[in-house]
């Protein structure tokens, strides 16, 4: 089974009679590997079938009268990572999308209960919009020459609470603080940069914790006790003086411990900057260049086993910040977490009342086989009964009668004389 595996990766060679050497491919693998938590994994599961009802639902927002043939949604079912028939998925979530037939052919849009939850979350970006514009000035200060690619950006602009129109939307408005550049002239290199640097700002999460305690900032560890090496090797990185992410690197050398602080500290404060305290690893990678991050990104994370976690669920590598966790719940909400949140409410809702009505129609059906099969029953009974009594279910008379049956069985084992 495993060198069928090892067929289908990176380190088989079709040149050679058998793969790369097992200690080499397993030891690249396990840099993948941590043990399982199970509220984290749980978290991680919660948001799955929500992501892929958020781009249905913005699908539909995007077309013309917010309705569309299901035959449409089908054929962008691949790219959501759905498999199945886009039709019983909508009717999953009845609370969420109603479908409906239009000259003999299925359409969905919204329900009306979903339509609010749009205009109110609509509500709250607007009311959010100095967070947001906070949070992407904090992220600007901590990227060298405080630009960000706007590719790169809007492939995490959802972790971080940014409208998809936020290039027209928030930069604009802002012009005091941000404006887009390209210095190169090609179609890619479109930057968002930051115009003044906001010292107010330049505080992380954990400065401002410590500050608010009256201690040293310093990383917090979220494993349990019983994790005795994990923990010792977490306290002697501790040890050493905290490194803002906000400071110039200039002055730190590369593979020391200084630098490796500054690189913890500035993950971790970027993760603290999203709505649900995760982000992909493998989009956080594409900002190397930006945020002097390391190659081996999965291997800085699964040293700080106690600050970070790592989870494949789905096959999506994501960096989950312990801390922002207490088991399966986030510490802090934000506003927009709230609305979204209501929106799983009601996926869930419509959920239940989908197995629920799935549970009786079943039900349904085999009570109406069992009386099938009870009716079939009945109507053997009473023709090996009706055979029976005209002499030809068993051939053997009235042997079925009390006295005859005696009588038989006098004369089978009677010792006396014939």
């Amino acid at each position: 089974m495993l060198y069928k595996v090892l067929q289908k990766s990176r380190y088989w060679d079709p040149g050679l009679s058998s793969p790369c050497p097992l200690k080499y491919v397993l030891r690249n693998f396990s840099l993948w590997s941590m043990k399982k938590d199970p509220d984290l994994e749980s978290a991680l599961s919660r948001n799955r079938r929500w992501i892929a009802n958020n781009q249905i639902k913005n699908i539909i927002l995007r077309c013309p009268d917010q309705a569309a043939p299901v035959k449409f949604l089908q054929k962008k079912f691949k790219t959501l990572d759905l498999q199945g028939k886009a039709l019983n998925w909508l009717k999953k979530y009845p609370c969420c999308f109603e479908v409906y037939l239009n000259n003999d052919e299925h359409y969905f849009r919204l329900t009306k209960r979903m339509m609010a939850l749009v205009e109110e979350e609509e509500v709250v970006k607007d009311m959010q919009e100095p967070a947001i514009v906070k949070r992407l000035t904090k992220l600007l200060m901590m990227a060298s020459n405080q630009r960000l690619n706007v590719l790169k950006l809007s492939e995490l602009r959802r972790n971080f609470g940014l409208p998809d129109d936020f290039l027209i939307r928030i930069i604009p408005k802002h012009s005091d603080i941000f404006r887009i550049v390209n210095y190169t002239g090609k179609k890619n290199s479109m930057e968002i940069e930051l115009i003044s640097w906001k010292p107010e700002l330049a505080i992380s999460s954990i400065e401002s914790s410590a500050c608010k305690h009256g201690v040293e900032p310093a990383f917090s560890c979220s494993l349990p006790t019983t994790w005795v090496n994990s923990w010792e090797k977490f306290n002697e990185f501790n040890a050493s003086p905290y490194v803002s992410p906000y400071v110039n690197p200039a002055g730190l050398v590369q593979g020391t411990r200084e630098m490796e602080k500054r690189t913890v500290g500035l993950i971790h404060e970027i993760l603290s900057l999203t709505l649900w305290k995760k982000a992909s690893i493998i989009k956080l990678g594409h900002f190397s260049k930006e945020f002097g991050l390391p190659l081996k990104l999965n291997a800085l994370l699964l040293k700080h086993p106690g600050i970070f976690y790592v989870s494949n669920k789905y096959q999506i590598y994501t960096v989950v910040l312990r801390e922002g966790y207490n088991g399966s719940e986030l510490v802090e909400k934000d506003p927009l977490v709230v609305v979204k949140e209501k929106f799983g409410e009601l996926m869930q809702e419509g959920l239940h009342e989908y197995n629920k009505r799935h549970h009786l129609m079943n039900l349904e059906k085999k009570r109406m086989k069992g009386m099938l099969l009870g009716r079939s029953e009945k109507n053997k009974r009473k023709d090996f009964e009706t055979d029976d009594s005209n002499g030809q279910g068993n051939n053997l008379g009235g042997l079925l009668e009390p006295e005859e049956r005696k009588r038989f069985y006098q004369s089978l084992f009677d010792d006396g004389p014939a």
